[in-house]
Parts: structure tokens; sequence; C-alpha cells
């Protein structure tokens, strides 16, 4: 209604005839680069954001998912912290003692990776420097680059307590990570052995099941013939990877598969090596998928890894760590795996056992999330976790309500991926992160480093061997998975092991933000950590985010040149055009699909926040104290997180009097229940973490009742004669305003701060710092003076869609807008209310003359229904004059013309979206594209057809 509606606002930017003594230097445009900065020291100044462990308030506790050191901010940051950052200043204003606790993530690999592509610049590589002298350069880089993140948070307006900023590797972390591991090791839940892992050849390290995305591909289905040993025919078995049959040693048939039964024992010979390999019979195999035959890999392949331990089958790995074939791989040795690939296809068309290729064959391959590599299924000795016991109390404290994920559709996947968790593989073959504190023996039983009983760990450096004496002990080359420090991150970064003040004060803590993909990466972990180590759920709640997309639903991909950059937005648009953009899209469940068009938009929101401030304060004058101080509109909490605080009366310049405007106290009613009901939603809607409603009911209220409607309304009784009702609407544009800026400070930080501190001090209403709003109380609604104000609301409400219907009429009929129009209200004075309704609407003609150009008459004129369109109420139908100004006959057809296009064209799409080939085939934004156009559809037919009788 926006565009309809915009013609008949009279001054929309908002600058009044006259300047006034209260106009306190703000200037006449919000340019967000001249206040940022300066708002961010003014916080930091003023401690604003620092958390007392010692308060008697209610604590509330959130803990920043831990960026990457050598990140930098991306759009699924933005979104994130925006998020938790609306959290963090509505509970700090509602009265909690808010901890919200910054810091960063050692990325073992990805950080790795970055110094060793500096030092391949520099023509070395990691090996030349030795482990000390790397850990140098990489601590080095950190200490130049690893803060660039925690800036940008600072840009987006975080409010953390930066002072308690932490690093998965600073001191009281890493004791809490060694504390954690010994303590496993003595429960037993910590083995070390030889197991088939994922393994990156790029990285030369191993990686946990989430640590590896997987990607569909096309590639080749290729059949192999096995011959038997007795010589006469054999078996055909099919795979994506021929390089690894080079590894088999056996293969497999389903033991109810009547087709193969009778192979069972018998052997066939692995052409290129010629190894004797047996047939055997393992419920693993699906007798539906090809020909009911497996080759068996058991070190290339987690699968067969497993049938080869039910069958000790012996392990033949063919590769290096590198990915190139070993002695193992015969005539191949040397060779990339790849190459081996098409090397031994080649052998096996020569000997004439390859049967046939399928090509392309569409399949799954795992790639290394940081490098991108495929991986390789690879056995070798590793550190694990035993989950199974560890993951039953995370799945009880889930399925029980002890820890709440947002939306609850999230608690499916959390709950199949623990209920299946596999042994969590802690140990990765790299130089930075976490050594794994374990020592082993050269002189015992530690010599063969596969005999537990031989393993040192400790808390402390061993002097010596505690079996044997011998001081000639080795150290673990290996250092722990990123994600295992991560897992401690609720309760290490709050000081644990040491029983400190903030661990006593704010753990649980309250709530972890996150995205889906870090679902079974992070939470699951963090959640099996806290229950395990501190006996407690390490949250409450987990609102889940989705993804940001562009605008038509692609992955965001530097590749694909379609990445929005936040701080590019910032840059051009303002923070808080940014911020509010995010959380305004974020719906629960659902992708964002971003343009920049949408950053633009909010940045008008802002500028409209301005401009109605620069009127407000233009309009004010020198009110008396009485009426401009300690004057609260809606009441204010008396001891905050309790919820103890109760709603202050409705102030007595608002109560209804016999005198002035008839409008005046109705008017002020109105808008104040309004805002009552903001107040109300907003609340609900951020204490369910519906982010999006939050802001669309905060934008509904004040770009479309605050500023188009009451601002415009009061517009009427500040520059007419009546004293009294200038000071009531001067005392309520005011009032609502502060009011409206504190309801908008948690997702606006920068202009609400900056409006509030040109604020008169009476409408500020202080609480600690002088002049920050961030330090204020959050509205309440609930005033119970208002209730007696319901009708008139009521009454108003249905003015003021009156007037929106004239407008979309004059609009529709394309009457000029300089032209007085004359409305003819019919009332049915049968309905209820009727009278009253009448009353109301006689009062407020001066509301329809200035708002929409229409006079309202309510004499009995039938020939004038001929010439007019009509919209109808309840208890009146008002019929608008068009016709004195235009082809009335000539505009219906041209109206009737397109309502009979709108039909047809709802019909053409309704049509495509039942059809399932359509629905099957089409890309998902494409569908969605073609629901939104029906669905803009059918509100322009519903808002054409009612005007046209």
């Amino acid at each position: 209604m926006i565009g309809l509606d915009s013609r008949f606002r009279g001054n929309d930017d908002l600058n009044p005839p006259a300047k006034t003594a209260l106009d306190t230097a703000l200037p006449k445009a919000y340019e967000p680069h001249d206040v940022e900065r300066g708002i961010r020291l003014k916080w930091e100044a003023a401690d604003c954001f620092r958390a007392d462990p010692a308060s008697k308030k209610s604590p509330f506790c959130m803990v920043i998912p831990p960026p990457n050191v050598t990140g930098s901010l991306h759009m699924g940051h933005a979104l994130n912290n925006t998020l938790q950052d609306i959290l963090a200043r509505y509970k700090r204003m509602d009265g909690f003692e808010v901890l919200w606790l910054p810091g960063t993530d050692h990325a073992g690999i990805a950080t790795q990776n970055v110094v060793e592509r500096e030092l391949a610049k520099e023509g070395v590589g990691r090996r030349d420097l030795g482990r000390e002298k790397f850990l140098e350069r990489v601590w080095k880089w950190k200490e130049t680059y690893g803060g660039r993140i925690l800036e940008q948070l600072r840009r987006l307006g975080c409010s953390c307590d930066f002072s308690r900023t932490r690093f998965t590797m600073d001191e009281g972390l890493s004791n809490a990570v060694r504390e954690v591991f010994v303590r496993l090791w003595e429960e037993k839940l910590l083995y070390r052995g030889d197991y088939i892992v994922n393994w990156c050849p790029r990285c030369g390290t191993a990686l946990s099941d989430i640590e590896v995305n997987y990607r569909e591909i096309d590639g080749a289905f290729y059949h192999v013939q096995y011959p038997f040993t007795s010589g006469e025919g054999g078996v055909v078995v099919a795979t994506t990877r021929p390089e690894t049959m080079l590894g088999d040693t056996a293969v497999a048939v389903h033991p109810d598969d009547d087709r193969h039964r009778a192979l069972v024992g018998r052997t066939v010979r692995l052409p290129i090596v010629n190894r004797e390999i047996p047939i055997l019979a393992d419920s693993y195999v699906d007798p539906s998928f090809g020909t009911g035959l497996v080759k068996i890999t058991p070190a290339h392949d987690p699968n067969d890894f497993l049938v080869g331990q039910r069958h000790n089958l012996p392990l033949v790995n063919i590769l290096n760590p590198d990915a190139t074939l070993n002695e193992s791989a015969g005539p191949f040795a040397g060779q990339d795996r790849f190459e081996a690939r098409r090397g031994v296809v080649e052998r096996l068309q020569a000997e004439g056992l390859l049967v046939r290729i399928e090509q392309p064959y569409r399949h799954s391959v795992g790639h290394c999330y940081r490098c991108s590599t495929p991986i390789e299924p690879y056995v070798s000795k590793q550190w694990f976790i035993r989950m199974k016991p560890l993951a039953e109390p995370a799945i009880a404290a889930v399925k029980d309500g002890r820890i709440r994920l947002h939306p609850e559709k999230w608690k499916t996947d959390y709950l199949q991926w623990m209920e299946n968790i596999r042994d969590w593989c802690v140990s990765r073959q790299i130089w930075w992160g976490h050594r794994i504190p374990a020592w082993y023996c050269s002189e015992c039983g530690g010599r063969k480093d596969n005999s537990e009983e031989g393993i040192i760990v400790s808390r402390e450096e061993p002097r010596m061997c505690p079996a044997c004496g011998s001081t000639n002990l080795r150290r673990d080359e290996d250092v722990l998975d990123t994600w295992f420090s991560s897992a401690l991150w609720p309760f290490s970064t709050l000081g644990w092991p040491e029983e400190t003040p903030e661990l006593k004060k704010f753990y649980p803590t309250s709530v972890l933000s996150t995205g889906f993909d870090i679902l079974t990466f992070w939470v699951s972990r963090m959640i099996v950590m806290g229950l395990h180590v501190m006996k407690r759920e390490p949250f409450k709640d987990v609102p889940i985010h989705a993804l940001v997309r562009t605008e038509t639903g692609e992955k965001m991909s530097k590749s694909k040149g379609n990445v929005i950059d936040p701080l590019v937005m910032m840059d051009k648009y303002g923070t808080d055009a940014v911020r509010f953009t995010l959380a305004a899209l974020a719906a629960q469940g659902r992708d964002i699909k971003l343009s920049e068009q949408r950053f633009e938009g909010y940045r008008h929101f802002a500028n409209k926040l301005w401009n109605a401030t620069r009127f407000v304060m233009m309009n004010l004058g020198d009110p008396p104290p009485s009426q401009m101080e300690g004057n609260p509109v809606l009441g204010f909490p008396e001891s905050g997180a309790s919820g103890t605080g109760h709603p202050c009366p409705l102030p007595p310049e608002f109560a209804p009097r016999p005198v002035g405007h008839p409008l005046g106290d109705p008017c002020a009613a109105w808008i104040l229940r309004r805002l009552d009901a903001a107040v109300r939603d907003t609340r609900a809607a951020l204490d369910a973490y519906e982010f999006d409603a939050a802001a669309r009911r905060l934008y509904d209220f004040i770009w479309g009742e605050y500023c188009d409607w009451y601002i415009e309304i009061s517009k009427i009784f500040l520059m007419g004669g009546d004293t009294a009702a200038r000071d009531q609407a001067r005392a309520a544009l005011g009032l609502i305003l502060a009011e409206c800026l504190k309801l908008l400070h948690p997702f606006m930080p920068f202009v609400t701060e900056e409006i509030w501190a040109h604020l008169p001090g009476g409408l500020r209403q202080d609480r600690g710092t002088p002049g920050i709003i961030a330090l204020t109380d959050f509205p309440r609604a609930g005033s119970a003076a208002l209730r007696a104000f319901e009708p008139v609301d009521e009454r108003l409400s249905t003015a003021i869609d009156l007037i929106r219907q004239i407008r979309n009429i004059r609009a529709l009929y394309r009457v000029p807008p300089n032209q007085t129009v004359t409305s003819l209200v019919r009332m049915n004075r049968t309905a209820p209310g009727a009278a009253a309704d009448e009353a109301f609407l006689r009062a407020s003609g001066v509301l329809f003359e200035r708002l929409c150009r229409s006079r309202c008459d309510f004499r009995d004129d039938a020939a004038a229904l001929d010439s007019s369109a009509s919209c109808a109420f309840p208890s009146f139908t008002v019929h608008v004059g068009v016709g004195e100004f235009i082809d009335l006959e000539k505009e219906r057809s041209r109206l009737r013309g397109r309502l009979d296009e709108i039909a047809g064209l709802i019909r053409k799409n309704e049509a495509r979206l039942a059809d399932s080939a359509f629905l099957d085939n089409a890309p998902e934004e494409i569908v969605e594209g073609l629901r939104e156009k029906t669905e803009n559809l059918r509100l322009e037919k519903a808002q054409l057809a009612p005007h046209l009788g």
C-alpha cells in the first residue's frame, strides 16, 4: 500500500516550516560514516558491555561461535552476529546481566594452509623450517592478522564484552583441552588404534566424517571380470575407482542371494597383481545393486573395512599419504592415483577383463572441507573418542526439552545424527593446534606405538616412563581436531577448570545462535562435552538460522562472482541498514534470498526515522517539566529481569477531556495503543527467536503507524489554534519517538544511539550513563488505562482504513491529486455501533480533507451513486465521487480489462504449479518465483474487484 498512499501523505520529508530552539544540531541528513566509529568509541569508553559476575541481576550469557582466526566477515557471520547482538542488547535493556563472550578459533588446517602458502612464496616448506620455527611463524601471523575479524565484528556493532576475548589456543583454554583429554583417557573413553579414516592427501591429515563435503560428479562405472582360480569363467564386479582393486582381498555376496550362494567358498584371481582372493557371504551386500557381487577393499573403503574385520581379511594398503601408489600396487607404484586409474583401465582392456564402462555415471565423492581435494578412505593409526556412551545423555537432553532447538524441525536431524553416531577421530597430522598430551617410551611397551599400556597420557610432561623408569620418551606428533577445543567453548571460555566467578554466574549459558551447517560439527559436540564434563547442559536454547543465498536462491561463491560482501554494503548503506535487512529476512527454517536492493530499502528506513526525529524535535517547543520529565508512556520495570516491574498508568495529559479539538484525545490514545501492541508483539517475537517477525512489526509501526499516520495527523493539531490539542500532540510525538528508538535500538544501534544523544533529557529517561540508549530500559506493554480506549482505537483504525480505501480508489481511477472528491457515507443503522461510528466519522472530517482530499457527505443523494466507486464497512458504505473528474465508464472498462488479464495469468500460473513435471524439474527458485508472482496477482485482484461496482 505504500506506493498508492505516497501522494497523499502531505510533507513526506517531515520537515516543518519553522525551526525552534529544541532542534539541537541534528543534521539535515543521516550519514552513517560520520557517526558509527564515534558511537563505538562512546560505548567502549562507558564500558557499556562489560559483564559483572558479582551483579545480582539475572544472568544472560552467550558465547560467540568463534570465527576462524583466518577469517574475514562474510554474510553468514554478519547474519548470525546481528541476531546475537539483537538478543544481547534486548536482554541488557530488559534488566539482565549480559555476558556476550567473543573469541576466535585457531582453525588448525585452515591456518596452517595459509601460512604454508606464504612460505611457498619464499620457496620454503614447513619441514624445511622444522616444527618449532614453523609454529613461531604461525603465531606471528596470528598476532598480525588474527584480530581482523574481531575488529570487523566491532564495526557490525556487536555489543560483546571484548575485555574477555578468548582464543582456542590461549593458555586457559589449552589447560581445559588437556584436562578433558586426560579425563577421557582415564575414563577409558579415549583410545588409539588402526582404523579407516577420511584422509586428505593435500592437507596430509585425517578428517572427521563431518569435515567431508560430498559432491555429485560425473565419473565412470567400470565392470571388471575376476577369473576363477580353477580356470573356468569368473565373476563380474563393478567400481568407480578401479585403481583400488589392487588392494582387494575378497569378493562378497549376500548370504540370501540364490544367484550366487553356490559361489561362496570359491576363489578368484585378482587381475594385474594375480592375488588369490576368496568369495564370501556378508549381509552388507545389497543384492539388488549391480550384479550382486561386490569387491572388498578393506584398506580403502569404510564399509569394506568393517567387512574385513568380520572375516579377518588382510589389509592391503596401496596408497602413500600423498595419494601416490606404493609398492603394494605392483607396476603402478609411484604413480598418482588418477594416473594409475587410467593405467589400470588400459591394462584390464589389454587382458580382456574390462567387460564394459558406464559413463557418465553420476555419483557422490567426498572432498576436504578446507581445500576441496577428493579424500581417500585410508587406514592409519589415530586417536578416537568412544561416542556412543557420551551421546546418550545428549540425546536425552534434547528429547526431554532441557535443550530446545528452534525451529523444532532440526530436532529430527540432531537425533538422527546422534543415534547413529560413530567414534570421533580427534587426531590430525598437522603441526598447528593442541598437541596431543601423550608420550611413548622407547625402552618398554610403548616401542611399537600400538600398545595402550605403553602410552603415557599426562596433564604434565612426564620426566620418565612410569613402567621402566626410562627418560627416553617421545611425544605424539599429532594435534587435536580443531572441533575438540571448540566443543569445550561454553565452559572453557568462562575459566574452567578453575572455579571462576564467571563460571559460577554464567554457566550454563542461555542461548547458542548458529547456522544449521554446524549443528553436527559443533552444537552436538558442545552438548556432549557440557553434559559429560560439567554435568549440565551448556545452553538452553539453540536458534538455528538458514543460509544466506543470492536473490535467485544460488549459494554465494567467489568462483561464481555472486558474493555480496557485508563490509562493502556497510560502507555503502550504513551498518544499521545491513543489520535490519538481515534480521527482517531471517525467517526460521527458510534460506535468505538477498539482493543489494534490500539494503537500499532499509537505508531509507533509517532516513525516515531521522527525518521523523527532526520533525518532532522542531515541534517540541519548550514543554513544562510536568509534561516532559519522568513521564513514561507505558511504564518501565523497577527490578528489571525479574519481571516484577509494573506498567505505569496513562499520563494525565492523555486522559479524555471535553476541551480541545474533538480528535485530539482519540488520536493520542490510538497511537499509544498501537505502541502498546507493537511492544507486546516485538517482545513475543524476540522471546521466540522470530527476528524477522520482530523487525517487520517495528517497521510497520514506526514507518506505517507512527510516521505515515500519527505524524501526519499531528500536523492538524500542531498547526491549529487549540493550545491543549497542540500540547497533547507534541507530548505524544516526543514520548512515542523515545519509545520507538528504544524498541529499534537492538536492530539499528547506531542511528538510534545518535538520535538519542540529541533528545531532550526529559524524553530520554536515562538509566546508568546519561545519553546512552544502550543502557536504558526496553519498553514494556500492558498499561491498564489504555484498555478504556479500545472503542476509540477501533474507530480511528476504521477511519484510517477508509482513508486508505479512498486513496486507492483515487489512484485506480486516476483522479488528479490536486482535486478534492466528495465521498457519500451511507450508514447501515441496524448494524451494531452504527450511531457511534457515524458520530466519529462526522468528527473526523478534517482527517479526510487533509489526508486523502475527500469531503464526507452524509446526505442521501441516489443520483450521485452512479458516478462513484464504493467501499464497504460493517456499519456503512462510502461512495467516492470519482465521476466528476474522469470518464467513469472508460476507466471501469480499463480496470475490468485488467481484471480479466489478471484472472487469465492466475489460471495459467496455477496450471503450471499443479503440473508435477514442472515442480519436479524446475529449479526451486523458479517455482518459488512463480508462486510469488501468482500471490501478487491475487492481491492486485483483491484490490481492484471491490471498487468496480
